[in-house]
């Protein structure tokens, strides 16, 4: 009964805790959602603006494809510079750890901020490209420390709802870009560089705030060598004072690491027991960004008013769009646990399969049938929805899952690779596909959700209420190894239990 209470009490949520995962998930998870979205409302005013600048640098205004083309690079260099940033996450998280990475990150966030809201200003659309990719540094450094940071804070039955809090206040983030860039607030002539300086508030938030909360007691001790530190940090999140236990785990994990050895990402490409994890992170990443959810926000304007929607009311349309992205990541939160994480993806690529077909169908025969509009509302709406449940917030999840320690900050780096530079083809291609395409645009999308839920369904297991050893044993049979593997493959003399979680 005693150990059961002491479980009890290791296992709750404290306000530290709590307050610890919203300050790191506002100040970087919500940056990357705003900015997502944050150039969408004010795209014509800003593709106006270049036009200016460059008349009175040249006394001629930019014929159509040279300022799509600038536009473009301008909306892509924020996915860009996720991908730089996702480089990053290991020379940071090792050298100022998890939370002073998030800290210093904050400066991929406040220069670009002040530098975007005096571009117009300083009239030069050139400040507004550098800072595009300078946040989306930021983004890629907080998409993969800030899920390290609170997977590494929590208790081990909590790690998998704060697991998707990130991504939780991501949608938060493009849901308040969206409401601040409504015509009546500021995506108008002169609100429009306010609206994309707002991302650096939050960083100067966390700034401020962070330092307060502990850093993550794994960093301290294994990396630090610094037990006092470490207990402390736990005593503080757990809010009692007996956490030798939990200290001991981590020692265990420890063990656990060194008899694994680091695995590098040259490594984890050559390794035959990491072979099916390795592909599946890889299709599961490429399918979340290549099936278009960020076509939706990046150029979700323009999609409704080619859907029929009136201009007047597309900026409604598109931050309604956004409230139901975080009232759906929000049931994910709870429900992901329920479902599992395989039926999740499934349901969630069909919808967006499903969403994708219909989607193209009533934007072919919008100028014939009055009521299409809103069958393509109603196919967008469906997308986010099925996009939110499943291809969003599980991937990233399934990379803790089904790697073990040693090796998961090499697939953390590859699947962050894979997700940003998916992102960035999306951003920089999408307008391109709907100027050659018209309304068969989301064929291709429609494609690609169709050839992931099809790999999902023959090759990616259920991992829910699985230790990470018995998730390994499903992958040592298709990767058709034997479970004693040869010297210095990863499951080599681990130490029984210490890597459940």
């Amino acid at each position: 009964m005693e150990q059961q209470d002491q479980s009890m009490k290791e296992g709750r949520l404290t306000l530290v805790l709590a307050l610890a995962t919203l300050i790191a998930a506002f100040g970087s998870s919500f940056q990357y959602g705003y900015n997502v979205a944050a150039v969408n409302s004010p795209a014509l005013l800003m593709q106006q603006f270049y036009n200016e600048t460059y008349y009175g640098r040249t006394g001629e205004f930019m014929e159509d494809f040279p300022l799509t083309l600038l536009w473009s690079v301008t909306v892509s260099m924020f996915p860009f510079g996720g991908f730089i940033g996702s480089l990053l996450v290991g020379p940071l998280v090792n050298k100022f750890g998890r939370k002073g990475a998030l800290l210093f990150n904050n400066i991929f966030s406040i220069v670009p901020a002040i530098l975007m809201g005096c571009s117009r200003v300083a009239t030069s659309f050139e400040l507004i490209i550098i800072s595009r990719l300078l946040v989306g540094i930021c983004a890629g450094v907080s998409s993969n420390v800030v899920p390290m940071y609170l997977g590494e804070l929590a208790p081990k039955n909590l790690r998998g709802a704060l697991g998707v809090v990130p991504q939780l206040f991501i949608t938060v983030g493009i849901l308040v870009a969206q409401i601040f860039g409504l015509r009546n607030l500021l995506a108008n002539v002169d609100g429009w560089p306010i609206l994309l300086g707002l991302t650096g508030v939050p960083a100067g938030l966390q700034l401020v705030l962070l330092p307060f909360f502990p850093e993550s007691p794994r960093y301290l001790l294994i990396q630090k060598k610094d037990e006092a530190a470490a207990k402390k940090a736990l005593q503080t999140l757990r809010g009692w004072d007996s956490v030798d236990r939990e200290v001991a785990e981590i020692r265990q994990e420890d063990e656990a690491e060194k008899a694994a050895g680091f695995i590098s990402v040259l490594k984890l490409f050559r390794m035959r027991s990491l072979r099916w994890q390795l592909l599946s992170i890889i299709v599961l990443m490429g399918g979340q960004q290549l099936s278009g959810v960020n076509a939706i926000y990046y150029y979700a304007d323009q999609i409704y008013l080619s859907a029929g929607v009136p201009e007047e009311h597309v900026q409604y349309v598109t931050a309604g769009t956004g409230a139901v992205n975080v009232v759906m990541t929000f049931c994910a939160v709870f429900v992901v646990e329920l479902l599992g994480r395989r039926l999740l993806l499934l349901l969630g690529f069909s919808i967006c399969l499903i969403a994708c077909c219909v989607l193209t169908a009533a934007l072919a025969l919008q100028d014939t049938v009055s009521w299409m509009p809103y069958i393509s509302i109603v196919c967008v709406i469906s997308y986010v929805i099925g996009h939110a449940l499943g291809p969003s917030p599980i991937p990233a999840l399934l990379i803790t899952e089904i790697f073990l320690q040693s090796s998961r900050p090499s697939a953390f780096m590859v699947g962050g690779s894979v997700h940003w530079l998916s992102n960035f083809t999306v951003g920089l291609i999408f307008p391109f596909i709907q100027e050659g395409l018209g309304p068969y645009s989301f064929i291709v999308f429609a494609v690609i959700c169709l050839l992931t839920t099809i790999y999902i369904f023959l090759i990616v297991p259920e991992t829910k209420a699985k230790t990470f050893i018995e998730i390994n044993q499903i992958f040592t049979k298709m990767n058709k190894v034997s479970e004693v593997y040869p010297e210095k493959e990863e499951l080599k003399e681990l130490p029984p239990v210490t890597s459940e979680q």
